[in-house]
């Protein structure tokens, strides 16, 4: 990636970001000077002095009411004080229209940090996430500004899509206890915009759990047995690689793994290996995601490091003994929380902490003596959320081993997935890889036992509950092993529907003559499915596809499609057969092919669905899509029955959603096709689809769903 730079300094994205903490710095100088004054503002002193003296005692105390609240001062919401009235004081200063200085202040360094992160991974332009925050932060004026940030904020879908963006972490953090959305954190987020680090009480320790705090979760862990694959995959063997391979096995899937490691010197040790969250994936309900990775990453105390002393605890490691711990991303923060516990440390002895793609820097451990390794990719950005890289050097110290380079991937989040550190270890560090296995000596040997624990969180039900917890069976593909059905967590959806001719509908068709189009009248329904699914089991991708609805396969009948509306999905026997589908990944495209014997090809397009206008840009595919789709009325949900064809068999797929779809029944949406030669364009040329507007368009701005295995059909 090419750097910024100006014609003699550091590149631009640093000086933005410098930029940013020094506002974020002035923002805080403000607060504080808001809680001191309305400190004095509601001081019993003053209360009773504006008592005796009336004139000079009220006298000052309107002079700070309207320092606090004036738009020329210190903003509307600037009141601070815990007092009752200072509360409602402040909320008449919002409701008024009024906001602090300090959140517009913070809201010019959220701007910043943005500015920096697009330069850096010009890739994040395309995340859902970074799209709203953008609109948010860029209205017109400042305080309109604060507005929509303190609605998304609001917004429980918006969390879903904000979690993910970890290089405005702090800024996001920061702004959020500004605007009062999280008052209890307000400090947790200070500390972590000044770049400070916040610790647990030492008397209270870690094992302090307050079930009863429904948002944060109470940690439970539960011993599995691994899968015949993942037991093949777990080594034997104590090594950092080996270590490292076991968490690549477990897939970040809320599960650690305990190993009991027999020492060089005949010593019985042990490794507790955390791996760490996957963008784009699910995870049920386990405390394992990027949401709770934001209080794991500052707070010692959280559902992921709870869930990890409960597995140490039942695997029955023996007080005193020898511990190492390995974790990637989240999991090696949630350990190194554990390692900063006092409590923690006086039970068991740890030695090692060995953190890749995790910020160690301002992590001390509460015993001195515990040696503690970080791997970081220069280009990984998770790292760089304790401030690695942005501030002064720190010199060399104690038990430290620091290897920060810069790897081949740059794009984010590929450069941040474990096997990529593997990779990297393997060949381009393998020096790195050298020194810590001679650090970790006394864990080099065998292992004598192995327990994989999953982790739950039980103040919340799992992901996508009830509709997405099915038994699902691990079906082998060309991509590895899938897991059918295949689960949607988080998706956007449009279907543009369009009146075609009957008989070209029909050439699209397999040539066989018992599939025909279902018709209305003279015509037939051809439909251009559009999709970002940004959280799924098959990772995140886009998905256009193309499809003819199609009649009964055996008997079909006239008006099939409307007593098939009155059926369940699996009872139906209308579908939409697809004719050409392109997809983001090429794991999708595996799925796609080799499961739904659908004719997939890969393809990128940036996609859109969740805003009035519906925007699909689509180069390497030679289509694009924009428009408003008007107005729109509540329907049932779109369950589809969707078919492929492989060899002489058709492949027959359930698709069950669950969402707030609308139809919309007077779009205004167009279909533009730019010279592409793709198999999508060419049906799309076919059916003249650029030339009209679909009749009528549903969409579906967020759903959850899934799809099952194709069943073949002897047709």
């Amino acid at each position: 990636m090419a750097a910024h730079r100006h014609a003699s300094g550091p590149p631009t994205e640093e000086l933005l970001r410098e930029c940013a903490r020094d506002v974020v710095d002035v923002a805080e100088g403000i607060r504080e000077v808001c809680a001191r004054t309305s400190s004095v503002l509601f001081a019993p002193a003053l209360t009773g002095s504006a008592r005796r003296r009336p004139r000079t005692g009220y006298a000052a105390r309107w002079a700070l009411l309207r320092a606090l609240t004036n738009r020329q001062g210190l903003g509307g919401a600037a009141i601070v004080a815990p007092d009752g009235v200072g509360r409602l004081l402040g909320a008449a200063g919002e409701a008024l229209g009024r906001e602090s200085l300090a959140a517009l202040v913070a809201v010019t360094s959220l701007r910043l940090r943005i500015a920096a992160v697009l330069l850096d991974h010009p890739e994040f332009r395309h995340d859902p996430g970074m799209r709203r925050l953008t609109a948010a932060v860029t209205a017109d004026r400042d305080f309109e500004a604060v507005r929509a940030l303190r609605t998304l904020f609001k917004d429980q879908d918006a969390r879903h899509a904000l979690s993910a963006l970890a290089p405005i972490l702090a800024e996001l953090l920061a702004v959020r206890g500004l605007l009062g959305e999280d008052p209890v954190n307000d400090e947790t987020a200070w500390a972590l915009a000044a770049g400070r680090e916040l610790t647990a009480d030492p008397a209270r320790g870690i094992s302090a759990v307050h079930p009863s705090a429904q948002d944060r979760g109470e940690g439970a862990v539960q011993a599995v047995e691994p899968s015949a694959r993942e037991a093949q995959g777990i080594a034997a063997e104590g090594s950092l690689l080996a270590f490292l391979r076991n968490l690549d096995v477990l897939d970040a899937e809320g599960r650690v793994l305990v190993q009991e490691v027999r020492g060089p010197d005949g010593v019985l040790r042990y490794v507790v290996q955390a791996p760490g969250t996957a963008p784009g994936r699910p995870h049920g309900d386990s405390p394992q995601d990027f949401a709770d990775a934001w209080r794991n990453l500052f707070m010692t105390d959280s559902p992921y490091t709870r869930s990890i002393l409960l597995a140490i605890r039942d695997h029955g490691v023996p007080r005193g003994a020898d511990l190492a711990l390995v974790g990637h991303g989240e999991g090696a923060i949630a350990l190194l929380n554990l390692a900063q516990d006092e409590e923690f440390c006086r039970a068991y002895r740890v030695t090692h902490v060995v953190a890749v793609g995790a910020p160690t820097d301002h992590r001390e451990p509460a015993d001195p003596r515990t040696w503690v390794a970080g791997i970081t990719n220069r280009h990984d950005i998770v790292p760089a959320l304790d401030g690695r890289g942005t501030g002064a050097a720190r010199g060399p110290r104690p038990n430290r081993y620091r290897a920060d380079y810069s790897g081949p991937d740059h794009e984010f989040p590929r450069c941040h997935l474990l096997r990529v550190y593997i990779d990297h270890l393997e060949t381009v560090i393998p020096q790195v890889a050298r020194d810590v296995d001679r650090a970790l000596t006394p864990y080099r040997g065998p292992v004598e036992r192995t327990r994989v624990y999953r982790l739950r969180d039980r103040a919340r039900p799992p992901q996508g509950y009830p509709l997405l917890s099915v038994p699902t069976t691990s079906v082998p593909t060309s991509a590895g092993p899938v897991d059918v059905p295949v689960r949607y967590y988080d998706s956007s959806a449009a279907h543009l529907c369009y009146p075609v001719d009957a008989d070209v509908a029909r050439s699209l068709l397999p040539d066989v003559t018992w599939m025909v189009p279902a018709r209305f009248g003279r015509r037939a329904l051809a439909v251009l499915s559009l999709y970002e699914h940004r959280c799924t089991t098959i990772g995140p991708y886009t998905e256009l596809g193309l499809s003819v609805l199609v009649d009964d396969l055996w008997r079909p009948h006239a008006y099939d499609l409307a007593r098939d509306l009155l059926r369940r999905v699996d009872l139906r026997r209308t579908g939409r057969y697809v004719v050409a589908l392109a997809v983001g990944t090429r794991e999708a495209r595996a799925v796609a092919e080799e499961l739904w014997a659908q004719p997939a090809v890969h393809g990128s397009a940036e996609v859109a669905l969740q805003g009035r206008e519906l925007r699909v840009e689509a180069p390497e595919l030679g289509l694009s899509v924009e428009g408003n789709p008007g107005p729109g009325v509540r329907c049932p949900e779109a369950d589809w029955v969707l078919y492929g064809r492989r060899g002489d068999s058709i492949v027959r797929t359930l698709v069950r959603a669950d969402g707030r779809p609308r139809v919309h029944t007077r779009p205004r949406v167009r279909l533009r096709l730019d010279g592409g030669h793709g198999p999508l364009a060419r049906q799309l040329q076919i059916l003249e689809l650029d030339a009209v507007r679909p009749g009528f368009v549903l969409t579906s701005p967020r759903f959850i769903a899934h799809r099952s295995a194709g069943a073949p059909l002897p047709r």
